[in-house]
């Protein structure tokens, strides 16, 4: 199922400066997120990646089982060293999903969106997610992991159950997607992103008009509470303002989303 991902391959075909140049690549590993932040801790340099063909302990938000079968999809983690303030690195977050938006849009032909905060989402079916992890030092952000899948050649009647419903961007498209074409585009999108980033750029904006949750009736669930309102809107730092049913408008940093 899919096309092979070698590192000839991906190396010849990446056109990035530093995202995706320092690679590990396995067949299987338990989590490509904890490999990552293995070598951040270690010093490894900004863009690097860990690729994974299939995980037998992947992760999502939550800790959440994260399901892909061998060479079906795209499974990788990337450390980022953005000189940016700790309540800013959900910034990391958006410029990795728009990276994967454009690039969906570019090779496959489809509009996914995201829905808040780091689902790959299109008509209502998820097709990927994000999960990014922090590293700190003193009161400094020392590196972020920003962890990613993307459904690309995936059976979805092979499945387990879902509460979301899920797709893959084969199913949606009706033909195999090069998973080279689609990782070397995710890549360069991001990295044209970070080198924005570095000159004090904001990926607010951009974001923002790609976010299917705006406008709509959203239940937010977290460990501390349940907010029920309309998402109006996302600051600067990616937290989503949520117009309760009283009026009051409230900063919702995290948290589960379920859409009417």
């Amino acid at each position: 199922m899919g096309d092979e991902l070698t590192r000839a391959a991906i190396e010849a075909r990446l056109r990035t400066r530093t995202i995706g140049r320092n690679l590990e690549l396995y067949d299987r590993i338990t989590s490509t997120n904890t490999r990552a932040i293995t070598l951040a801790r270690q010093g490894a340099p900004q863009g690097t990646l860990v690729l994974a063909e299939a995980q037998t302990a992947g992760r999502g938000r939550l800790g959440r089982r994260w399901y892909a079968p061998p060479g079906s999809s795209l499974l990788m983690s990337l450390i980022l060293r953005p000189l940016l303030a700790p309540r800013q690195a959900q910034r990391t977050t958006m410029i990795c999903s728009l990276g994967i938006v454009e690039a969906v849009a570019r090779e496959c032909g489809l509009a996914a969106q995201v829905k808040w905060p780091n689902d790959i989402v299109l008509d209502g079916k998820k097709l990927g997610g994000l999960l990014t992890e922090l590293g700190l030092h003193g009161d400094q952000l020392d590196y972020v992991v920003v962890g990613m899948g993307l459904n690309v050649n995936l059976d979805v009647a092979a499945l387990p159950d879902l509460m979301t419903p899920a797709t893959s961007l084969s199913a949606e498209a009706g033909r195999c997607i090069s998973r080279l074409e689609l990782l070397s585009a995710i890549l360069e999108g991001i990295e044209a992103r970070s080198d924005r980033l570095v000159r004090g750029w904001s990926p607010h904006e951009e974001w923002r008009q790609h976010l299917a949750t705006l406008g709509e009736w959203v239940r937010v669930s977290s460990l501390e509470e349940v907010i029920e309102g309309t998402a109006e809107d996302v600051d600067e730092d990616g937290a989503l303002l949520v117009r309760t049913d009283g009026g009051r408008l409230r900063r919702v940093l995290v948290g589960d989303v379920t859409l009417r």
